[in-house]
């Protein structure tokens, strides 16, 4: 058999266990994809293509995996924070209280969002390498905690927080010298990361804050995303603890520690199966109830930060077909979206998988190249899938596309963003409009 017909059977034999990789998602008796009870093909009639499609019932079950796993695992107080960098909007952040989760957010548009979306001040975090002014000011106005980057932000930091009515706690951010293997442009925690402060920047940090009242009362470090071994956190950890353990001779207990987030999930049929979510909870509460017992520390409140892993299942994107070309060694599927609205794959080599809407097991024919319209070489969303013959006009599935799409997406070429639907118990919602020409020139001054 050859690597091609071997791909092939590949695909047709995971096909009916991944489907969409959604927990709603099903195959009516017509042979049509059904998610969270809605018609795919319906759903692109009435909102129109690129479409993107949130699975609430995928969505609930992700984050009730963290609640439950951190329940079982951590005998102390913990919180889930999701990482508003993934996607953020209105609807996701009352998604979110309703979950009783946190928002990370990076900077004054994201708490904007956040504050918009009803969260408290209480569950609202603040992250940022380089906090602008008005950065700032938010976060004094709107959080509840503020991850500190370097030592000169902290010394702004002091200036605001001296007339400050409501003054959110801080955390240090700790560069413990660790990455975790992912791509390199995921990783964040080794020595030459733009991202934290190193240990002894961190006791300085530290000291500063007793010395001028601040409210310290957290650790955070964050050291890449979309990983499966969680080893490296050990290590981590181990570097956090003993400065938190250094910092207490000197009468200063940590009352909050965040190992960050950055769990992985499987993209595509060849990562299979996803990583256990209970396997990283597991592993990161029992490293720091150990790492305190050794220590004689006690146990702080432990946050997580979860994003691409409770959004990225819940996400599909849907493409419209509207050419086909056969090139000397390639058949080629032109679809109506692509580096626009997910640049993962020109930015990083993400690879994804694809399904058509209708009869998605009938046979493949071969391997086909997924591209969009815009003007890039790069912009080809999927490489050598196997894919049966397929029409112009027909619709094509993305899964896996919850996280970083919306988030990354742009205006390249004029194109205009795409409309987002939520989708639960056989209703669709519309919680965002697709961009229109208006849109576009909205921001443009007549001379």
């Amino acid at each position: 058999m050859s690597a091609d017909s071997s791909a092939v059977r590949r695909r047709m034999e995971l096909l009916p266990i991944t489907a969409v990789y959604q927990a709603s998602a099903e195959r009516s008796a017509a042979l049509e994809l059904v998610i969270g009870g809605c018609r795919v093909q319906a759903l692109a009639e009435q909102f129109g293509t690129p479409l993107y499609c949130f699975d609430a019932a995928t969505l609930d079950a992700a984050a009730n995996q963290y609640r439950a796993a951190l329940s079982r695992w951590y005998p102390a107080a913990s919180a889930v924070t999701y990482a508003g960098k993934a996607y953020l909007s209105r609807a996701i952040v009352r998604w979110a209280q309703r979950h009783d989760l946190w928002l990370d957010c990076t900077g004054a548009g994201e708490i904007g969002i956040a504050v918009a979306g009803g969260a408290p001040r209480e569950r609202i975090l603040v992250h940022g390498v380089n906090k602008s002014d008005e950065d700032l000011d938010a976060a004094v106005m709107y959080a509840g905690v503020i991850v500190v980057d370097n030592l000169m932000e902290l010394q702004r930091l002091a200036l605001r927080l001296r007339s400050a009515q409501n003054r959110p706690s801080l955390w240090l951010r700790l560069r413990p010298g660790v990455a975790v293997d992912t791509h390199v442009y995921r990783q964040t925690g080794q020595e030459d990361s733009k991202f934290g402060m190193s240990p002894q920047e961190v006791l300085q940090a530290a000291h500063f804050c007793q010395e001028h009242g601040l409210p310290l009362n957290g650790l955070h470090f964050h050291q890449g995303s979309q990983f499966r071994d969680p080893a490296p956190i050990g290590l981590a950890l181990h570097v956090a603890l003993d400065l938190a353990a250094e910092l207490s001779a000197s009468g200063w207990q940590m009352e909050a520690l965040s190992p960050g987030g950055g769990w992985g999930v499987a993209y595509h049929e060849d990562e299979l199966p996803h990583p256990e979510i209970e396997t990283y909870v597991r592993f990161v509460s029992q490293a720091v109830v150990e790492g305190c017992r050794q220590r004689n520390l006690p146990l702080p409140s432990l946050h997580l930060e979860p994003g691409r892993s409770l959004m990225a299942r819940a996400g599909v994107a849907v493409y419209r077909v509207g050419a086909v070309k056969q090139t000397a060694l390639r058949r080629w599927l032109f679809i109506d979206g692509g580096m626009a609205d997910n640049p993962r794959p020109a930015l990083y080599r993400a690879r994804y998988s694809a399904l058509p809407v209708t009869n998605p097991e009938r046979p493949c024919i071969g391997p086909a190249w997924i591209a969009g319209p815009y003007c890039e070489s790069g912009d080809v969303l999927i490489e050598a899938l196997p894919m049966p013959d397929l029409a112009v006009g027909e619709l094509l599935v993305v899964p896996m596309s919850g996280a970083y799409h919306l988030a990354m997406q742009s205006n390249y070429n004029g194109a205009r963003r795409p409309a987002v639907i939520w989708l639960e118990r056989g209703e669709a919602i519309l919680i965002q409009r697709r961009e229109t020409l208006v849109d576009l020139l909205a921001r443009d001054v007549d001379l």
